[in-house]
């Protein structure tokens, strides 16, 4: 085909048209795929997104956009369906909580006893029962400081009450807490929130509480994985029994860095309910902690973690109880002691 004067004139101005249009920004991809194998880095934080990475790319990538809609979920915690790994999914679950050597801590609930052997010896339907009735995002988060290794983070089947560490002893703690609303996440951060239904706590309800108390709160923490303040600004942060399953949550970012507008859970706001849609946000909670890793010269002067855990080769005998089964045989634990949380 032969091109005209004019025809070549019109390129030329559709290329200069071109050349003069903004560059749109290029959006950051998801980290997780490049992170996922770095859990040999020399550096904590990074060891500690590689882990929560590897697991959410494991459990098909579901995730919860800036809007905070569910999205992709395609595999819940109670299937038998199979994981990327190959592993059905109530199993792996069974791992978090063996591997953050956390059994121990909720050994008195029904199932628990069968998931503390290998695989091969354990009653499937007890163990897959107490897997699916017992809350495992906090076993989740010990489970991924475990395998990355992080020294002065104590593992507990209940979030609050390494976010009291980090508040009450921040120099004997991998973490120090802070306003989520004033200070910027960074990958190996952990942001959390209070689940009290008829409460909104914030950073200042939580701080009086952990300074006065010592008892349980129900609360649920994510693990930052990125943070980009260029490109689309999002972090991206990865949870475990969120929609019963390992997810991702995406949450604006501020030029600056900071979240932005994070969508707060206040008392009185409305149901999610058919009649009120705008109420359907799954990144609308009671945002209460950012704790902050510390940097790594410091951590390296805490104490040593201990390493994951295996099956156990013969049940482990509770101590004590704190949902207690009539007739057990095991003696309640004093007051106070915090049930597990999500």
């Amino acid at each position: 085909m032969t091109t005209t004067p004019r025809g070549w004139i019109r390129l030329a101005l559709l290329a200069l048209l071109a050349c003069a249009l903004p560059v749109p920004a290029v959006a950051a991809a998801d980290p997780c795929p490049l992170l996922r194998a770095q859990h040999s880095a020399p550096d904590a934080a990074t060891r500690i997104a590689a882990a929560a990475c590897e697991e959410h790319q494991a459990w098909h990538r579901p995730f919860i956009d800036a809007q905070g809609r569910l999205a992709g979920s395609v595999v819940r915690e109670a299937e038998a369906a199979l994981l990327a790994n190959g592993q059905p999914a109530w199993q792996r679950v069974g791992e978090y909580w063996r591997g953050s050597g956390l059994l121990r801590q909720v050994m008195q609930r029904p199932g628990a006893v069968e998931c503390a052997q290998p695989p091969a010896q354990h009653s499937a339907a007890a163990c897959r029962s107490f897997i699916v009735d017992t809350p495992w995002s906090a076993a989740f988060v010990s489970w991924v400081m475990r395998r990355a290794a992080l020294p002065g983070f104590g593992a507990s089947a209940s979030h609050v009450d390494y976010v009291r560490a980090a508040y009450r002893d921040p120099e004997g703690s991998a973490y120090r807490i802070a306003d989520p609303r004033a200070a910027k996440p960074a990958p190996g951060d952990l942001l959390c929130y209070v689940r009290v239904a008829d409460r909104s706590y914030g950073f200042g309800g939580l701080a009086t509480l952990l300074g006065s108390e010592g008892g349980g709160l129900g609360m649920h923490c994510d693990v930052v994985v990125s943070a980009s303040e260029r490109g689309d600004r999002l972090a991206r942060l990865v949870g475990g029994n969120v929609l019963d399953g390992v997810t991702m949550r995406l949450l604006p970012l501020s030029p600056g860095g900071h979240f932005q507008d994070l969508p707060m859970r206040l008392e009185g706001d409305p149901a999610c309910t058919p009649d009120a849609p705008e109420a359907c946000n799954a990144n609308r909670q009671d945002w209460a902690a950012l704790l902050q890793l510390r940097p790594q010269a410091e951590l390296a002067r805490l104490a040593p973690p201990p390493p994951l855990q295996g099956p156990a080769s013969s049940p482990v005998a509770p101590q004590c109880c704190v949902h207690c089964v009539v007739g057990a045989g095991v003696p309640r634990c004093p007051a106070g002691t915090p049930a597990p949380g999500r």
